[in-house]
């Protein structure tokens, strides 16, 4: 009997994310095969992900984006669904998924990467504006035409094929208290100071003072992030500090480095 889609691999990768990961698990059964891709989990999560039948392999930590494409090519389908832990496949996105892999089945012209709103939640509720929404996520790729950057944080998928964008939302619902996403956001600005030297970029005074302003007036004032009420306005206060934060953490090591020489 001939297939009716493209065989669909969901990839997740994670750390320690029992509590977010069943959810996750219950929301892909239509995929063909799960592979979970755990770096060193003590809470049960390799565990949890095969009582729902997904392939878990570990691999020590290799960076967000070199994790992320270690678990594709892990993956036994060519065509890849990527998911964290806390993200959950709404039922509008589903059936888009499935008439995209329905279509590259049998159309040779059809896209070969799909990009989809990203709903995050964040203080009890699921932000539709600002910098929160739709926050645009290419997630369902063919491998064969598309990878994962190497970048070990804020990392993308690099392509060039043509890329389309599929209706429904992928729910971010991390349910992490603002202490845990404060704590985060820090390693992620450092991460981000790192790899901004390395690529040659330099901190100024302008940019330390400038970059949270514009942030604002980007986020809150143009993109209507003040019609998310009060978590929208604090997503977006923490964005802000979080990019001044990025360049004085890059201050910090520029003087540092100057200091030694």
């Amino acid at each position: 009997m001939p297939a009716s889609r493209q065989p669909l691999s969901v990839v997740i990768i994670t750390l320690n994310a029992a509590s977010q990961l069943e959810a996750c698990l219950q929301n892909v059964s239509f995929a063909d095969e799960i592979v979970v891709v755990d770096s060193g989990s003590t809470d049960g999560t390799p565990a949890l992900a095969e009582r729902y039948g997904a392939q878990v392999i570990t691999q020590e930590w290799l960076g967000f984006g070199p994790q992320k494409q270690f678990a594709i090519e892990a993956a036994s389908h060519d065509w890849v669904l990527c998911l964290d832990a806390d993200e959950r496949v709404s039922p509008t996105l589903q059936v888009s998924i499935e008439n995209a892999l329905k279509a590259s089945l049998t159309a040779e012209n059809t896209a070969r990467a799909f990009r989809f709103p990203r709903c995050n939640r964040f203080l009890g509720r699921y932000l539709k504006h600002g910098e929160g929404y739709p926050d645009w996520s290419l997630r369902l790729f063919d491998r064969r035409q598309a990878r994962w950057s190497d970048d070990a944080v804020h990392e993308k998928v690099i392509t060039r094929c043509r890329i389309d964008e599929l209706p429904g939302d992928l729910l971010h619902d991390s349910a992490e208290s603002l202490a845990c996403y404060l704590t985060k956001q820090n390693r992620y600005t450092t991460l981000s100071a790192e790899m901004a030297l390395a690529a040659g970029k330099r901190a100024s005074f302008g940019r330390i003072a400038l970059s949270p302003l514009i942030r604002f007036i980007k986020f809150y004032v143009i993109r209507q992030g003040y019609r998310d009420g009060l978590p929208g306005l604090i997503h977006i206060v923490i964005g802000c500090f979080n990019s001044m934060m990025k360049y004085s953490k890059m201050l910090e090591r520029q003087n540092s480095d100057a200091t030694l020489r």
